[in-house]
């Protein structure tokens, strides 16, 4: 994930050259430092559901190979600056028309299918906005997960709060959902209540027994969390708390911020390269110690690995 049309990127030292028309060159303050390549717009992006929505609006691709989508693009923290996370723009795609607000289970598994026919996608990322439910979204991941995994065998990886009642952990690994991610994003209870008002009203502490009722469904690995670096936990905060996490066997997937345009975030800075690079070495060697690996992860971000930089740090 590099960021493009942000005030981080305007302020960046590096840019993208093309060579020729074939090829490209990433250049820093001017001076080539290595060819590079993107992947094409796949060939599932060409195609309209049966009920004639675009394919693109129904989910995207990520990386090279994984399928992406927001199945619920509402959320009830959203549109009040009391509750709303800082950073979260589930909202502007829908607002600009990139998107629908509810993707049924008939097409998302219309457009996997042809995602893994057409483009060879390997695995999927399902993730919502937060419903007014108890279930916090798991009720209608389990009906998009099962109409998916009837028509194409594609592992899932699905994303939401922590349900009330841990039952949704069965329900969504029947319905076959192979990893989970419940998302801290903050540690340290105040940079929380200071940047998520409404999610930090569900302490750490209820993450944690959530964390631990869900690896007894999906397994050492199988759950995992994002952890958002530079939004003002310290680094003992970050390395405290991804190690608590791997020893009971939740993948801590630690992101570097990236502030997006038009959140209240948006001119939040992003973290130092050294500072991350910092974190990376600590949590990597405490991976290692555990024998934990992304690349074990059966679906989902910390297997895509785009967005942060941890599996090279693993071994």
């Amino acid at each position: 994930m590099v960021p493009i049309y942000d005030s981080l990127a305007a302020r960046s030292p590096y840019s993208i050259r093309n060579q020729s028309s074939a090829e490209l060159a990433l250049e820093r303050h001017g001076e080539a430092i290595s060819s590079i390549s993107f992947p094409q717009q796949p060939q599932f992006y060409n195609l309209t559901t049966t009920d004639g929505i675009p394919y693109w609006k129904i989910a995207l691709l990520h990386s090279r190979d994984v399928l992406a989508t927001t199945v619920l693009q509402t959320c009830i923290r959203y549109g009040d600056t009391t509750t709303s996370c800082q950073f979260c723009a589930i909202g502007q795609s829908l607002e600009f028309g990139r998107t629908i607000a509810r993707k049924t289970p008939a097409q998302l598994s219309e457009v996997a299918e042809a995602a893994v026919r057409l483009d060879g996608v390997k695995h999927l990322v399902m993730t919502s906005g937060t419903p007014n439910t108890s279930d916090r979204g798991a009720a209608y991941l389990v009906e998009c997960a099962t109409a998916i995994k009837a028509r194409v065998s594609l592992p899932i990886q699905a994303q939401c709060e922590p349900p009330d009642d841990f039952v949704w952990f069965d329900r969504m690994k029947t319905a076959g959902v192979d990893s989970l991610g419940m998302h801290l994003e903050a540690a340290d209870p105040q940079v929380r209540a200071k940047i998520m008002p409404g999610k930090a009203t569900v302490p750490v502490e209820d993450y944690f027994e959530a964390f631990a009722a869900a690896v007894k469904v999906f397994d050492w690995r199988q759950v995992s969390t994002y952890l958002l670096a530079g939004l003002g936990d310290s680094l003992d905060t970050l390395l405290e708390v991804s190690d608590r996490l791997i020893q009971i066997g939740v993948y801590p997937f630690v992101v570097p911020f990236v502030p997006i345009t038009g959140t209240l975030l948006a001119n939040h800075p992003a973290p130092e390269s050294e500072w991350m690079f910092t974190l990376y070495k600590h949590i990597g060697a405490q991976l290692k110690q555990a024998r934990m690996s992304s690349a074990d992860v059966k679906a989902g971000c910390a297997k895509c690995g785009a967005c942060s930089a941890i599996s090279n740090f693993e071994s």
